[in-house]
């Protein structure tokens, strides 16, 4: 009899250890089902416009381009996990019948997904995926932004490309301004802007369009 009195408290015990141990699990699993405080999108008042070609300032690039796009390409979405804005327009100067060069406009509202590791690591380490560019961190726009250009025209420019990016992250949201420039000897563009003022103007324009977009 008392072999099964101490069967009796034996089970007793592994039952409130396994009693334990599911409460346990069971308090884990919800505070990664809730999400817990700490993952809640931070959005700091931005949000995606329908039309991001109305929406963005490029007017830094206005005076080397006067022309506008007539037909420009724009995009939006809205979705529970993410909601994003785009514009690609055609950079004409004056008399140019075809876009001398192009501009892209692109924010996204990461909505479930904390985009910081990746976004630093695509940016940050862009030169050593991408050979030939030049890679430098900017400071006073957003969390974290980074330059990333190449230059591959001759001494005449009349041949080559020259392209610069400025990638923003600010909290769960992300902005990129692309430009590019594509020479040949057929092109009628045969003085593209120099690389550092356009990296100015990615600057300029930048910090002006998520002021824009920030509630």
């Amino acid at each position: 009899m008392p072999a099964s009195g101490g069967g009796g408290a034996g089970r007793a015990v592994l039952w409130a250890a396994i009693g334990a141990v599911v409460a346990s699990a069971a308090w884990a699993g919800g505070v990664f089902l809730v999400g817990g405080k700490g993952d809640s999108a931070d959005l700091r008042g931005y949000s995606a416009p329908s039309n991001m070609c109305s929406s963005a300032d490029y007017s830094s690039f206005k005076d080397k381009y006067p022309e506008d796009d007539s037909s420009p390409t724009k995009t939006s979405l809205k979705n529970v996990a993410l909601d994003e804005g785009f514009c690609s327009v055609g950079l004409k100067k004056s008399g140019s019948s075809y876009a001398d060069a192009y501009l892209s406009m692109q924010l996204d509202l990461h909505k479930k997904t904390d985009p910081g590791p990746e976004f630093t690591a695509t940016w940050k380490n862009y030169g050593d995926s991408h050979t030939g560019y030049d890679v430098s961190p900017v400071s006073g726009i957003g969390d974290e932004a980074y330059l990333v250009s190449q230059d591959t025209t001759s001494g005449s420019s009349s041949s080559g490309s020259r392209y610069a990016t400025l990638a923003v992250r600010d909290g769960w949201v992300t902005y990129t301004m692309s430009y590019s420039a594509y020479l040949t000897s057929y092109d009628q563009d045969k003085n593209p802007p120099a690389l550092r003022d356009v990296d100015e103007w990615l600057k300029k324009d930048a910090k002006a369009t998520l002021g824009r977009l920030k509630g």
